[in-house]
């Protein structure tokens, strides 16, 4: 089976300083959690860094931080991983759904505007498949209004705007560094930011809610233990240092296959000017003469992996049911979106023949 994603990691890079850990028997809150917090410092150029255990722990946390209560609205992008919207449901808040631009996949600005009322706390704006188009907009509307940006980009670690890194842009940032994702630690994410006083609240936050007094530590918040360990911290020290180097070869493989598949009719996704796409995902809009669905049963029985772009959040069961809010342009890509594989080992020109077989299997039947 061609995989969509395999780590970029080999034992052999890690085994001296795994064997070090091992020796020193620091499993956590050791040498590698701070060179690892230093290195998304010095990558992103985001003053803070604060590891989590995931890219959904650190978004919860992003918006206990922000004080979001009860029957509060929290603006998000529709199309995205329920993950999203997940954090803004369990703390009783309500998420407003705002649909995505059809070439970007994106948070539609003008749409934002429409839906900012007293009630919003915040936005989450989402880089879809690894994509900040669109930020800079979103950026500028929040400020106007004075209401915090968090940037779900979990998907976007190496992407830029203006040569800016993701993690130096919006008020608050988080990633994720599960194994789908171009930078592993096993499980894991993280928040950056800028903010002074953010960072001293996460530093409390994220330590049980623990402070220190002349006495020892007094617990002032219902606080959090996300931590990564030293272990998965070594991973990502090693991934990196090599991260831009990958984004350029995922870069190659993407346009190889537009090439060959944008002359039967599909459409890569959008990347605005002065934008750089980390390619977390290599996700093309599919041709309306082709069932996405059976392409990638095809694909599969060809020991191919694709599956489907994301979710549109609002028409999911549960979104749907509670919010009957539903978006018509994230229902669209939702149906109409294929994530192809892209790393290293991927075979592009099978996967692009099977593609073209298919293709023409379809345009004979309908004749």
């Amino acid at each position: 089976m061609i995989k969509l994603i395999q780590p970029y990691i080999e034992y052999e890079e890690v085994e001296a300083d795994l064997r070090r850990i091992f020796e020193t028997k620091q499993f956590t809150k050791g040498p590698y959690v701070q060179t690892f917090i230093e290195a998304l410092s010095d990558y992103t150029k985001a003053r803070y860094v604060h590891l989590t255990s995931s890219a959904t722990t650190a978004l919860s946390t992003c918006l206990t931080l922000l004080n979001i209560q009860k029957g509060d609205e929290v603006i998000v992008s529709d199309f995205s991983f329920p993950a999203s919207a997940n954090v803004i449901e369990n703390l009783g808040a309500i998420p407003i759904f705002v649909d995505v631009d059809l070439d970007t996949f994106n948070m539609n600005p003008k749409l934002l505007v429409s839906q900012i009322t007293p009630r919003t706390k915040a936005v989450i704006f989402v880089d879809a498949l690894g994509n900040p188009s669109n930020l800079l907009e979103i950026k500028n509307i929040c400020a106007n209004k004075g209401i915090p940006l968090i940037e779900d980009g979990a998907c976007s670690i190496g992407s830029s705007i203006q040569n800016e890194k993701i993690g130096n842009i919006a008020d608050l940032t988080c990633f994720s560094f599960h194994p789908r994702k171009l930078l592993t630690t096993g499980e894991g994410g993280a928040i950056l930011t800028n903010n002074e006083t953010w960072n001293h609240q996460l530093n409390i936050l994220l330590n049980h809610g623990a402070t220190i007094r002349d006495t020892g530590f007094d617990f002032i918040y219902s606080g959090f233990n996300y931590r990564l360990s030293d272990i998965s911290c070594l991973l990502g020290i090693h991934q990196l240092n090599k991260l831009d180097d990958i984004i350029q070869r995922r870069q190659s493989l993407h346009d190889l296959y537009e090439a060959n598949l944008t002359p039967l009719g599909f459409q890569a996704q959008k990347v605005n000017k002065d934008t750089t796409h980390n390619k977390q995902s290599v996700v093309f809009k599919t041709p309306p003469s082709i069932d996405r669905d059976k392409l990638i049963n095809y694909l599969f029985v060809n020991h191919i992996e694709a599956t489907m772009g994301t979710y549109s959040l609002s028409n999911t069961s549960f979104y749907t049911k509670k919010y009957q809010q539903q978006q018509i342009n994230s229902a669209y890509l939702q149906k109409h979106t294929i994530t192809l594989p892209c790393h290293d080992d991927v075979p592009a020109e099978k996967v692009i023949e099977k593609i073209v077989s298919f293709h023409k299997k379809t345009s004979t039947d309908l004749k």
